[in-house]
């Protein structure tokens, strides 16, 4: 009777643990266990110093210390980054990325540049067939300028006649003169436009040559020796 009452209490008190049992294998299932045995340390927020076989939830803003059986320490875990921590990270990451992708864009636009002109004959010779596009444009100003100057010498010479009163001046001759000045001050406006146009393309092409300069020493450079000892 005895032994029957035991065995009832024994299974009794079993069943009442289940559920603690249950929920601390759920804990230690959380996470793996140290590798080889070992533990992980670490102080709390609270300045309590936690021990476990697995890193430690309470620890995750703080390192935490990988112990061996010993008790020396295997490495040491930063703590978790924060979620700015993290955008941080990802906008650097980001950043990487471009720069790889303008390294790379600037690799081909350095090759592109290269076979455009192979040498420094090629490259003024471009420079010349663009500044020769302008020149023609000025020259064509130029030439305007001076058929409208020597109209208005003509004009000039009609207004002498009204030259103590020039209100008098027939409004034809009047209405010439004021178009052919605006005529003038407009193929003076072209020149200055084409005459900024040349300074922007002798500013793109003399860049353009310094940086070939490095780009032809480069190619002309010869390769290392093999078997050659690095620093």
């Amino acid at each position: 009777m005895i032994h029957t009452m035991t065995a009832r209490r024994t299974i009794g008190l079993t069943l009442a643990a289940a559920p603690f049992l249950m929920a601390g294998a759920a804990v230690h299932a959380q996470a793996p266990a140290a590798p080889g045995g070992g533990i992980y340390s670490c102080v709390d927020a609270q300045g309590r110093r936690i021990t476990a076989d697995r890193p430690i939830a309470a620890c995750i803003d703080r390192p935490q210390s990988e112990l061996n059986r010993s008790g020396t320490t295997v490495r040491v875990i930063p703590p978790s980054p924060t979620a700015t921590e993290r955008e941080a990270q990802q906008a650097r990451e980001r950043e990487a990325v471009l720069e790889r992708q303008r390294a790379r864009d600037a690799l081909r636009r350095d090759q592109g540049l290269v076979n455009r002109y192979p040498n420094a004959a090629a490259h003024d010779a471009d420079r010349k067939k663009a500044l020769a596009q302008t020149q023609s444009v000025m020259d064509t100003a130029q030439k305007r300028i001076d058929e409208l100057q020597a109209d208005r010498k003509v004009l000039d010479e009609e207004m002498e006649f009204y030259r103590k009163n020039p209100a008098k001046a027939p409004a034809r001759v009047r209405r010439a003169i004021e178009d052919n000045e605006q005529g003038q001050q407009e193929q003076r406006r072209a020149i200055a436009s084409q005459q900024e146009e040349q300074d922007r393309i002798n500013a793109r092409y003399d860049a353009e040559a310094a940086h070939l300069k490095t780009l032809w020493a480069g190619m002309s450079a010869p390769p290392p020796a093999r078997g050659a000892s690095r620093p």
